[in-house]
Order: C-alpha cells, then sequence, then structure tokens
C-alpha cells in the first residue's frame, strides 16, 4: 500500500536531513510524526520514525547528564514591558507579531520557520511594549534558550491555531513546556519574581486564525475549558480582526502606568513618559528620573484624576497612568 506522503511531511523530512543538531533533528522528527498520514501503509515507516525518535532522546539526555549546553540567545529588554510568544509550529506567531509590531519575522508554510528571538517593539498610545517570537514549542524538546526567556519575560502570550481540531492539544503541549520551565502561567503574575525555583507569569491564550472556517467551534471549547485560568482572545493576524482588543489587553496585564515630569513654570514633557509598575510612588518616580533628585526630594506638585490641579503631596503618594508630576528638591 502506498504512503501517499504529504507535501507538508516532505518538506519537514528534507529540513530533517538538513540539521545538523540533534535538537534541531528532533523537532523536525516530531512534525514528521505528527504529519505522517495513519493507515496500513505507513506503519513500517511510524515504527522507524519512533525508533529514530527514541535514538535522539537518548543522545540529548546524554548531553545533558554530561553538562552539555546549547547557544543561548538574549533579547535587550526594551519600552513598557516585555512579552514572549510561545506556540507550537505552525500556529502563526510569527504571522501575529508581524501584525502587532515593526518586526519582519520569517513566515512559512512549512514549521520550525523561526530558529532565533525575533523582537519588534508595539506602539501602545505614547509608547511601546517589546513583543519576542521564539523557537516553535515541541514536547520535551522546545529550543533550552527559550526557557531563560519565559522566566524572564513580563507577559506571555499562548498563540494556537484556533482552526487547527489539535488546538487543545497544542495548548496542554505548551502548559507542559512551561511547566517544565518552572514557570506558571496566571492572571497576574510577578515579573519581578526571577530567580525563583518557579515564577508566576501573566498569560494570555490567543486563538489566532479566528476567521478560518472551523475556528468558531474549536475557540467555544477554548473558552470553556480555559476561561477561568486566562483571558482568551479571538483575533486573526491576517485579516486583522481582534488586534484592537488584543494590544489593549496586553497592556492592561503589563500592569504598568505612564506618568509624565514638568519643570516649575513649565508644560509637561508629553513625548516620553515614565513606565512604572501599579503601586508606585512619587518617590519611586523621582528614583526612576535620577538617583540624586531622589535622595534631595522634598516634596511634588500633581496634576491627575485623583488629585486637584497643583495638589502638594509627598513622597509615599500613590501615582496614577496619566499623573502629571512637578518635582521639588
Amino acid at each position: 500500500m502506498p504512503a501517499n506522503l504529504t507535501p507538508q511531511y516532505l518538506s519537514a523530512e528534507k529540513r530533517y536531513r538538513e540539521a545538523r543538531e540533534d535538537a534541531e533533528k528532533l523537532r523536525y522528527l516530531e512534525e514528521m510524526i505528527r504529519l505522517l498520514p495513519k493507515h496500513k501503509g505507513t506503519d513500517h515507516l511510524f515504527g522507524d520514525l519512533k525508533a529514530r525518535r527514541s535514538k535522539l532522546l537518548g543522545r540529548l539526555d546524554q548531553a545533558k547528564k554530561q553538562g552539555k549546553r546549547e547557544y543561548a540567545y538574549g533579547v535587550e529588554r526594551q519600552g513598557a514591558g516585555q512579552v514572549l510568544l510561545l506556540g507550537v509550529p505552525n500556529s502563526g506567531k510569527s504571522s501575529l507579531l508581524n501584525a502587532l509590531s515593526n518586526a519582519n519575522s520569517p513566515v512559512g508554510e512549512y514549521p520550525f520557520t523561526t530558529h532565533k528571538p525575533y523582537p519588534g517593539m508595539m506602539p501602545y498610545k505614547d509608547v511601546h511594549v517589546q513583543v519576542v517570537d521564539v523557537a516553535p514549542v515541541v514536547a520535551d524538546a522546545t529550543e533550552a534558550w527559550v526557557q531563560p526567556l519565559a522566566r524572564s519575560a513580563d507577559e506571555i502570550l499562548i498563540v494556537v491555531d484556533a482552526a487547527d481540531p489539535d488546538c487543545l492539544e497544542h495548548v496542554e503541549t505548551v502548559l507542559a513546556e512551561l511547566d517544565r520551565f518552572k514557570v506558571t502561567p496566571c492572571l497576574y503574575g510577578d515579573p519581578q519574581l526571577r530567580n525563583e525555583p518557579v515564577v508566576p507569569r501573566t498569560t494570555l491564550l490567543v486563538a489566532n486564525k479566528c476567521d478560518v472556517h472551523g475556528a468558531a467551534d474549536d475557540l467555544a471549547v477554548l473558552r470553556e475549558l480555559y476561561a477561568d485560568r486566562f483571558p482568551i482572545l479571538a483575533v486573526s493576524s491576517t485579516e486583522g480582526a481582534g488586534l484592537h482588543d488584543l494590544v489593549e489587553s496586553m497592556y492592561a496585564s503589563l500592569r504598568v502606568i505612564r506618568v509624565y515630569t514638568k519643570a516649575p513654570g513649565r508644560p509637561p514633557d508629553t513625548d516620553a513618559p515614565y513606565v512604572l509598575r501599579e503601586g508606585a510612588t512619587v518617590f519611586d518616580l523621582a528614583e526612576e528620573v535620577h538617583r540624586e533628585i531622589a535622595e534631595s526630594f522634598k516634596s511634588a506638585r500633581m496634576w491627575g484624576t485623583e488629585v486637584h490641579d497643583g495638589q502638594l503631596v509627598g513622597r509615599d503618594h500613590v501615582l496614577a497612568d496619566g499623573d502629571v508630576v512637578e518635582i521639588h528638591t
């Protein structure tokens, strides 16, 4: 019986043969197993693929015991916060990054297009949020450099293809990898916790490709299963549907505020607000402006929605989004 291998399978097989590193070979092998048509004519090939996977896992485990490490990538943090995109191959992460930001992350019809971090800056009002696309998540074989990025990011977007019948399984795959990374997805994590054994990270579930036929049914199931764990947003990175709501939710979930400063007798500087965590005080702002200003801080006058214009406040006054502050030393 002929195997009737699909073009997608053959593409993954080509990249498997071209791969040099065992971790890379394993990712393509996992994709081949997923894409292999399941019938009697492929039984022998399926067994061969599983044997190759077992051999690769053994080699990777041995390398881990010997202390070998893969090359690590870092991303310099910029903007009001750093948001990481996580998803299985072909979930639409790269196209979502390009739709949200100024990035030009490569987008392909074949899996594993992304081999290194691709950061982009997403505009939000008068600030920017850094959004980072990384290598796809593969069960027990995600690129090693993804883990430190997941642990240090301010927020995580789990991106799934809502039109894929296996999207529920894909969510569980990402959650399992986050558990292996010692990252706990939650509604409001604490990004300042970076060196704990387990770190909580604010997480949103993004159901991409919501414009594709069949996505509505999967989206309903996703909401039924995960709505109590994190927000679920339906978007189309190609058509633009839902992107505005996603941007609003991403920024709100960062739990930051924008604060503007002014010199006495002058208008406020509205071009470059200071971005602080919710709950920050006037003294926190002074420290952000300059250490010497904080050391010589006496008082401040404020303009905002929760104070009278020009109200005199002390160092412990809690700031709100949009406040204008005139620091006196």
